[in-house]
C-alpha cells in the first residue's frame, strides 16, 4: 500500500495546478482504498507479485475516486471522509473537470499495462458503473423501488469495480478462466456487502466514524434496503412516514423514519443480508490454495460487515 501512493503521487502529476491540487486534496482525504487492496491482495493469493499490480491498483483507485467527484456534484454533498467534499470547496465545475481528468489518466496507464484483456475489463467496468449512477438517479424519490432494483443499482454502481479489481488480480497471475471467475464472484459478493454495510450505517452509524452526516441519503430520496424493508414490512403509519420521506426528500422525516428504520427490525435485516452476502463472496474461493494473501481476503470479507465505518 506504501508502493501503491507513491505510484497515485506520481500518477496525479499534471502541469494544470488546480487538477493538481484537486486531485490531491481528494486522493489525501483518505478512505479504506479497499478496491486497490483487492488489486495487490487477489494478485498476491494467485502468485503474481509484479509492477503491473501497483500500477492497475492505482488505475481503480481513480476510476473510484473520479466517481466519487462526480457522485458528490450529483448529490450536492458537503461531507466526504470526515472533511469538506471538493465540490464543495473547488466548486462543481472543477470538481466534474478534475473526475474527467482522473478517468482519462486511468486510461492511459492501463495501456501501459499493454493487455487488452486488462483494457476490456476495466471499460467494461467503467461503463456498467456510469448505468449504475444513472439507475440511481432514476430511482430517487421513487418510493416504489423494490429490492430488485435496490440490489440492481448496487451491482452496477459499486459492486462491478470490487469485481473488476479482484479479476485484475487473477488476470495478471495468468490464472485459468474458471479461477479468474471466481475471484471476480467474490469481489462481485464482497462489493454488493460493503455497499448494504453503508447503507445501513446511514441510519445507524456514528457521524464521526463514517465521516458523513446520518440521513444523507434519506435528504437525497434514496430508497436503500433499510427504507425498503419498511415500506414492505412496517405498519401503515412507519410506511407512511418513509414513503413521504423518500418522495419528498430532505431531513423534515428524518425523527420518524429512523424510528420506524429501527422499529421494524430493518438494520438487522439489512445487516443479515449483507452477511449472506459476504459468505457467498468467502464460498467463491473455498478450495484454492492458501497464502497469506487469501486469508487477507477471507478476513477482508469479514471485517466489510463487521465494520462500524
Amino acid at each position: 500500500m506504501n508502493q501503491l501512493d507513491v505510484v497515485i503521487r506520481e500518477r496525479l502529476h499534471s502541469d494544470v495546478v488546480l487538477v493538481r491540487q484537486v486531485a490531491e486534496y481528494i486522493i489525501g482525504a483518505g478512505g479504506k482504498r479497499m478496491r486497490p487492496a483487492l488489486v495487490l491482495l487477489t494478485s498476491g493469493a494467485c502468485g503474481y507479485t509484479g509492477a503491473h499490480r501497483t500500477e492497475l491498483a492505482a488505475v481503480v483507485e481513480f476510476i473510484h475516486t473520479a466517481t466519487l467527484l462526480h457522485d458528490d456534484v450529483v448529490d450536492e454533498s458537503e461531507l466526504r471522509r470526515g472533511a469538506k467534499t471538493a465540490n464543495a470547496l473547488f466548486g462543481n465545475a472543477a470538481s466534474v473537470l478534475v473526475g474527467d481528468f482522473l478517468y482519462s489518466r486511468a486510461f492511459q496507464m492501463m495501456v501501459g499495462v499493454g493487455s487488452m484483456r486488462v483494457q476490456a475489463v476495466l471499460a467494461e467496468a467503467t461503463n456498467v458503473i456510469a448505468e449504475g449512477e444513472v439507475l440511481q438517479l432514476l430511482n430517487c424519490h421513487d418510493a416504489d423501488v423494490d429490492e430488485q432494483r435496490y440490489l440492481q443499482v448496487i451491482r452496477y454502481k459499486t459492486a462491478k469495480l470490487f469485481e473488476a479489481a479482484s479479476r485484475l488480480g487473477a488476470l495478471l497471475a495468468g490464472s485459468t478462466p474458471e479461477v479468474e471467475d471466481r475471484f471476480a464472484r467474490f469481489g462481485m459478493h464482497l462489493g454488493t456487502a460493503f455497499q448494504l454495510i453503508d447503507d445501513v450505517l446511514d441510519y445507524s452509524g456514528d457521524e464521526q466514524s463514517i465521516g458523513k452526516n446520518l440521513g444523507d441519503d434519506l435528504a437525497e430520496g434514496k430508497p436503500t434496503l433499510p427504507l425498503i424493508h419498511v415500506m414492505k414490512n412496517g405498519t401503515p403509519p412507519q410506511v407512511a412516514a418513509v414513503r413521504h420521506a423518500i418522495e419528498e426528500g430532505g431531513r423534515d422525516d428524518w425523527a420518524a423514519v429512523l424510528e420506524a428504520v429501527v422499529a421494524s427490525g430493518a438494520i438487522d435485516a439489512a445487516r443479515s443480508h449483507a452477511r449472506a452476502e459476504a459468505a457467498l463472496a468467502s464460498a467463491a474461493l473455498q478450495g484454492l490454495p492458501s497464502n497469506e494473501y487469501m486469508q487477507s481476503l477471507f478476513d477482508l470479507a469479514a471485517f466489510a460487515v463487521e465494520r462500524e465505518f
